[in-house]
């Protein structure tokens, strides 16, 4: 089985969820990181708390006010990510697990990668397990790892995520996951 930590920047309005940013980490110790060219950038520049907290980790071309630099190589119309993520996710053959952190939306922006969630990939899993919920679970809600630094990068994310399923799973078994 490889397990999948991931998890997505997004512009959420109550009625829409956009996608700004996504990053996955796999069980395997390879990383993906992309930032969508299409996100909407004059809606989240007019939203403070995106402004505050996650465009600071997006490429940003050198100019006085914020616009997303559209040369970096991180930055990738949503086509060529949803290949990406699917070539990522099936790289290797057996099950898949996800595994997100507060995840609901994460996983709505994962399965409309490739537009309805039962048009996502075979292999993919309609279900992302959440680290929250595990942690509820064992009575350690209050106990899970602090992130260090990036919160709010999805990729820094990702690999907190990670780590705080190591933790818990270290946790239930008595010893430490890998």
């Amino acid at each position: 089985m490889t397990r999948y930590f991931y998890d997505c920047e997004f512009l959420e309005d109550g009625e829409t969820i956009a996608p700004i940013s996504i990053g996955i980490v796999g069980s395997d110790g390879r990383e993906y990181y992309a930032v969508f060219a299409d996100m909407p950038v004059e809606r989240i520049a007019s939203h403070p708390w995106l402004m505050a907290n996650v465009v600071p980790h997006l490429p940003a071309a050198d100019t006085p006010l914020w616009h997303l630099d559209l040369t970096h190589p991180e930055v990738k119309p949503r086509w060529q990510i949803a290949e990406e993520v699917r070539g990522f996710l099936t790289a290797h053959n057996g099950p898949i697990e996800l595994w997100g952190y507060y995840s609901s939306y994460d996983h709505i922006l994962l399965s409309q990668l490739w537009g309805r969630m039962i048009d996502r990939p075979d292999r993919i899993p309609m279900i992302t397990l959440d680290v929250q919920q595990e942690a509820i679970r064992l009575g350690l809600e209050n106990w899970l790892p602090r992130q260090a630094d990036g919160l709010h990068n999805a990729l820094a994310d990702a690999r907190w995520t990670r780590d705080a399923w190591r933790y818990l799973a270290g946790h239930a078994s008595g010893g430490v996951a890998q």
